[in-house]
């Protein structure tokens, strides 16, 4: 059965675009393919991390970074405790990356996440923290998250910004900023669009995947050694 990825793509990228955001029904998604990673990614958890300059690291984290607190958070996530979602480049490094904890539940309080998130330089402006801040409200509804929470430097420019977009709740106290979002509960179409997204995400990693290593094998054909692209 001939199989032409390049058409499956197109039809993908047309079902996303004409699917909505949760919550915002007059907002078409943006088709980027957002993976939730294991820990088989470690490594390259803490490459992407490792590549944020200082300044971008302490928009991140609220404080400057140097590797070896990164190294330790990245070797203490817990992948059965929290969710962490990835974007991939072509080749299969970590552009984008959300974290999001569960916060721990109290009684009579709702239950919550927060929503941490950092794009490399080279990823920028192309939608893909709002790709990732949808992909996080879609898990959290469909496991009863009532609240998104986001806390970072009130300076954070492109958090705030990324925050209000979406409708939270902005409280600025002594340099901090805190945005909340109330989540609907889950439903069918929160249900169906998660599933729907994990499996663009997989194929659009399986792809990839498959032409680094044909760029790879080429390139050893030709007796040279693997050129980045």
């Amino acid at each position: 059965m001939f199989f032409c990825i390049p058409c499956y793509y197109v039809a993908m990228h047309n079902k996303f675009s004409k699917s909505r955001l949760p919550g915002n029904p007059h907002v078409a998604r943006i088709p980027v393919p957002v993976r939730e990673l294991h820990a088989g990614h470690r490594a390259a958890i803490l490459e992407h991390f490792l590549q944020l300059n200082d300044d971008d690291r302490r928009l991140r984290f609220g404080t400057h970074t140097p590797d070896e607190v990164i190294e330790r958070y990245v070797e203490g996530l817990d992948f059965n405790q929290d969710t962490i979602f990835g974007i991939f480049d072509a080749q299969l490094n970590i552009v984008g990356l959300a974290h999001l904890a569960y916060l721990p539940v109290f009684k009579s309080k709702a239950r919550a996440a927060e929503f941490g998130v950092s794009v490399l330089a080279e990823g920028r402006a192309q939608g893909f923290g709002t790709a990732l801040l949808g992909r996080a409200a879609v898990h959290s509804r469909n496991t009863r998250i009532e609240t998104l929470f986001v806390h970072c430097l009130a300076n954070n420019k492109a958090m705030m910004h990324l925050a209000q977009k979406a409708g939270m709740s902005v409280e600025y106290a002594y340099g901090d900023a805190d945005a909340y979002l109330k989540l609907p509960p889950a439903n069918s179409s929160t249900i169906v669009e998660e599933a729907a997204n994990e499996q663009w995400a997989d194929f659009d990693y399986a792809v990839k995947a498959n032409l680094k290593r044909s760029h790879a094998a080429w390139w050893w054909f030709l007796g040279r050694p693997a050129l980045a692209s």
